[in-house]
């Protein structure tokens, strides 16, 4: 049975195309949007200065066509800033992060049935928590992850991605994560499926025609 499903999920896996897999047809994750160089923005050494802490990286971005100021601390998370005024910003809240899946998603015009914030891990999303979660009401229940900490769209789940999700699960035996591949059970049938192979191989030796035919044939030669 677990063969049939290694052969059936990769069969599925590999028909799938990983373009739509990954919904890039419905969300755009990334969107480059040039800073004007007439624009004046605040000097980094004024954006540093209003920083809470220790700053690792400092890069000027667009967030929306709004230019700003991102942050990355030296404990890993991220701030975002006026990049006019070298002030904080606050943190996405849920309709920004709304607006940012709308400007994102290339779907057929359907409505965000909800926006929430998701502080535990599931098997749809994976990343770093919380994290906004914005779902429209279109056939492949699109959702779209959204980081609270600068906006950027860490995650897309449509149904597409779920059907692959299930048989991948299935085909690394990690059923209720779908993530680990180095289980036990799959360690277990992985060597039981080479045992069998190899076993089967032996097995075409021996009953092979030609050989047994050579067999016959020396005890015909023998007798005579």
């Amino acid at each position: 049975m677990q063969l049939l499903l290694w052969f059936f999920s990769g069969l599925l896996m590999s028909i799938l195309p990983i373009e739509r897999v990954r919904g890039e047809y419905l969300v755009a994750r990334e969107s480059t949007t040039m800073l004007g160089s007439a624009q004046e923005f605040a000097s980094p050494a004024s954006v540093l200065g209003a920083a809470p802490g220790p700053v690792r990286e400092l890069r000027y971005t667009a967030l929306l066509g709004q230019p700003v100021a991102e942050l990355t601390m030296a404990n890993g998370t991220v701030r975002m800033h006026d990049a006019r005024s070298g002030l904080p910003m606050p943190r996405i809240d849920a309709p920004f992060a709304m607006r940012v899946a709308r400007a994102a998603y290339r779907g057929p015009g359907a409505p965000v049935a909800s926006v929430v914030l998701a502080r535990t891990g599931s098997t749809e999303f994976r990343g770093k928590l919380p994290v906004w979660r914005v779902q429209f009401e279109d056939a492949e229940t699109t959702r779209v992850f959204v980081s609270p900490e600068n906006g950027r769209i860490v995650g897309v789940r449509t149904g597409t991605w779920r059907l692959y999700d299930f048989f991948w699960g299935l085909h690394i035996m990690d059923w209720k994560n779908h993530e680990d591949f180095n289980t036990p059970w799959m360690m277990a049938f992985a060597a039981g499926g080479l045992a069998l192979a190899v076993a089967g191989v032996v097995l075409l030796y021996m009953r092979w025609p030609r050989r047994k035919q050579r067999k016959i044939q020396g005890v015909r030669n023998v007798a005579a």
